[in-house]
């Protein structure tokens, strides 16, 4: 049955990210990496930025804007790129389609209503949700509205679009399957939240005759894609401590599938290897946090809470190496980019990691804003979006 949704809710996870920004300026305090005594030591500020080399050439193909209003929603509204458009949208601003070589507008979507989950892009529909709890699918080729739906809190992470469904994720831990024809509601899975989380979340991730969810108590399941029966569930970072904030251990970041292995990290340090048909845990590491992980070839790259960049061999989970430069940045999931990890800050900066060092290659800044949304990437392209509306697209020469 339905659970009600609890009271409340937006305003305790507004309360849960303000704990947060205090439990994060707490953090252990890194000293002498940057040169400067420990006197002129700032152990609650971002990490200055050291100076390097670029090996990497990243050349900037445009940058748009598309509307502001996310601030401090939590939402980290990211691009979404499907045949050779880029869509973004923004709580004042709607939904904008862009050449994705250029950045032309090729179309836009005004609404008043506060568009902040999303988009997700696929099957020729763009599908955005919004803090009212608002679904709008979209022609992919137009921008004609097709129809709308509703679900009991808001939406602030983007819908992912398969095997003739929408999936949106709701922020009170329900996800909600809609006929992608018609909008008609065709099932939802409840799943309760704690007291205490980090803001915000991320897609599931659809995979063959599956959906997978990231949980806020630091757990993923596994959902049939036609019904929504759970299949299993797997607990990737245990919520232990002796308060609700040492607890908190949420998988925000969209599981990532290679093959039929699911990856995914916890806020609570840990990142897990699944095979993704049973459940089964494969290896785990002590390395991680609620970011998304990104997936290369023989290993896998995740973010901590501390602004930690780490590769795990993606075989057995050990450590490859440690970049600890960008300490207290408040980085974004990691998007791999060709040889490259790439991660946003919240300075508006994109930093360009070697896959096989993990040294810094190259580094643009977007905006003043901070990028709170992993970027995307297809090809050798690689689009941001800062929280203020600037989308950028970025080309590895």
């Amino acid at each position: 049955m339905n659970a009600p949704t609890k009271p409340g809710r937006a305003g305790m996870r507004t309360f849960a990210l303000l704990a947060c920004m205090a439990a994060l300026a707490g953090c252990s305090t890194v000293r002498g990496w940057f040169g400067k005594d420990d006197a002129a030591a700032k152990p609650n500020e971002p990490a200055e930025l050291a100076d390097f080399t670029p090996t990497a050439n990243v050349a900037r193909l445009w940058a748009q804007g598309v509307g502001k209003g996310e601030g401090r929603t939590g939402a980290r509204q990211g691009p979404a790129i499907a045949d050779n458009r880029v869509y973004a949208a923004a709580i004042e601003g709607g939904v904008h389609a862009l050449d994705l070589t250029t950045g032309a507008t090729v179309w836009r979507y005004e609404s008043e209503r506060r568009l902040a989950g999303g988009p997700g892009a696929g099957d020729g529909l763009v599908v955005v949700g919004g803090l009212d709890g608002e679904v709008i699918a979209l022609d992919a080729a137009t921008g004609a509205e097709k129809w709308q739906a509703k679900v009991p809190n808001e939406v602030i992470a983007a819908p992912a679009i398969g095997g003739g469904l929408v999936f949106v994720r709701s922020n009170d831990g329900r996800v909600t399957a809609f006929d992608a024809a018609s909008g008609e509601r065709r099932w939802f899975w409840n799943r309760d939240v704690p007291l205490l989380s980090v803001r915000g979340n991320d897609a599931p991730l659809i995979g063959p005759g599956f959906v997978f969810v990231g949980n806020d108590d630091g757990t993923v399941a596994a959902l049939s894609a036609t019904d929504g029966r759970p299949l299993w569930e797997q607990t990737v970072g245990q919520a232990e401590g002796r308060s609700e904030l040492e607890r908190m251990a949420d998988v925000d970041g969209t599981p990532v599938l290679d093959g039929t292995v699911l990856f995914a990290t916890s806020y609570k340090g840990q990142t897990l290897a699944i095979d993704g048909p049973t459940g089964r845990p494969l290896w785990a590491a002590q390395q991680g946090g609620a970011g998304r992980a990104g997936v290369a070839a023989d290993r896998i790259v995740v973010t901590d809470r501390n602004g930690n960049v780490y590769a795990l061999d993606k075989n057995g989970g050990s450590t490859l190496w440690m970049q600890p430069g960008l300490a207290r940045r408040g980085l974004t999931g990691v998007a791999i980019h060709g040889d490259y990890a790439v991660v946003g800050d919240a300075e508006g900066y994109l930093h360009w990691l070697r896959l096989d060092s993990g040294e810094f290659a190259a580094r643009v800044r977007v905006g003043r804003d901070p990028i709170r949304a992993t970027p995307a990437v297809v090809g050798d392209v690689l689009v941001a979006q800062t929280v203020d509306g600037k989308v950028a697209a970025y080309r590895l020469q």
